[in-house]
């Protein structure tokens, strides 16, 4: 999965898109102008190929790439775990209705999923994760969770966890140094690994951290059997995709370059790996990975494309469901 220079395409991205080994593409805040450029755009990228998953980081507070032209701007995943610890019921039919919103708006302009929802406990020490968690009890964690990725699921949208198996506790910033947890697994099992196991069949797909946690394996658990295969796949049984973070990140660099660091993630058990920023970059992956993915790879990834028939704009804000959803969200953070 990688991204395109700007907000029309070019002959270089047409090419890049039109390899055997793109699976995907990403969208970042410089890809948006507005609602129908951003639609013309996803249009564009189906007349290349129409079987590529298109994606984007759209959380919601400070991870939220497309915010004008009537597009939500939605809270925070802190501010929805305040309001469970004030109004449990209310929050919950509040974390469905921003999950459909979130959903219901990308999917209008022609974007199948988000890399959502966030996964870790906020520990107060993490300054990229800080108020992107739920909560710091797991419990709620994985219940708000549910929660969102029902709203997801509502308007035909899959769900991602992230960051397995926990980046709450690491206090650097994995964009530009390499965070390490050095607790021991037992501990990480109980607390941060539980929302995914309780999520169980709910979570779609899985991203994992790359943070190292030298108590169970020196490599970062995006490049680590060890967590993919024996603790993701072998002890939670875990079946869906598992996508890489994006391998540019300095956190990443131990994979060596770009494509040696893709090709050992794909050995380690991630179904689609990321380049995100570096489109020429991307293409010597391209052209350098040699990389046949499995049938049960490919099953998976196939789920992750969206389920039913988008609304138009139009048709979304006319919608009981969608008008609905925004007055419980008015309701909550007016």
């Amino acid at each position: 999965m990688l991204d395109v220079a700007g907000t029309t395409l070019n002959d270089d991205d047409r090419r890049r898109l039109a390899h055997p080994m793109t699976g995907g593409v990403i969208l970042f805040a410089r890809h948006y102008e507005n609602r129908a450029q951003l639609t013309a755009l996803t249009d564009a990228i189906r007349g290349v190929r129409d079987d590529l998953l298109i994606a984007v980081d759209h959380e919601g507070g400070r991870v939220q790439r497309f915010r004008t032209d009537g597009f939500t701007v939605l809270p925070a995943m802190g501010k929805l775990g305040a309001l469970w610890d004030s109004d449990v019921l209310h929050a919950t039919k509040v974390t469905t209705a921003v999950g459909y919103i979130l959903a219901a708006e990308l999917r209008t302009c022609g974007i199948d999923m988000s890399f959502t929802p966030v996964l870790d406990l906020n520990y107060g020490h993490s300054q990229v994760i800080g108020d992107r968690a739920f909560h710091r009890d797991p419990r709620v964690v994985a219940l708000l969770a549910k929660s969102l990725n029902h709203g997801l699921a509502l308007a035909g949208m899959a769900n991602c966890g992230k960051h397995f198996p926990g980046h709450g506790f690491a206090s650097a910033d994995s964009h530009v140094a390499m965070p390490v947890d050095d607790r021991p697994l037992e501990t990480i099992l109980r607390d941060d690994v539980a929302p995914y196991d309780w999520l169980g069949l709910s979570l779609s797909a899985v991203l994992p951290a790359h943070v190292i946690y030298p108590q169970v394996d020196p490599k970062p658990a995006g490049f680590s059997r060890v967590w993919l295969q024996e603790i993701l796949r072998g002890k939670l049984r875990f079946p869906g995709a598992i996508f890489s973070d994006d391998l540019s990140m300095e956190a990443a660099r131990q994979g060596g370059t770009l494509t040696e660091a893709s090709k050992a993630a794909l050995e380690a058990g991630c179904d689609m790996v990321l380049i995100c920023n570096q489109p020429h970059e991307a293409e010597k992956v391209l052209d350098g990975l040699r990389h046949t993915p499995s049938k049960d790879s490919v099953k998976r990834l196939k789920l992750m494309r969206p389920r039913g028939k988008a609304l138009t704009w139009n048709k979304l804000v006319a919608d009981p469901a969608y008008q609905n959803a925004q007055s419980l969200l008015r309701s909550a953070f007016a």
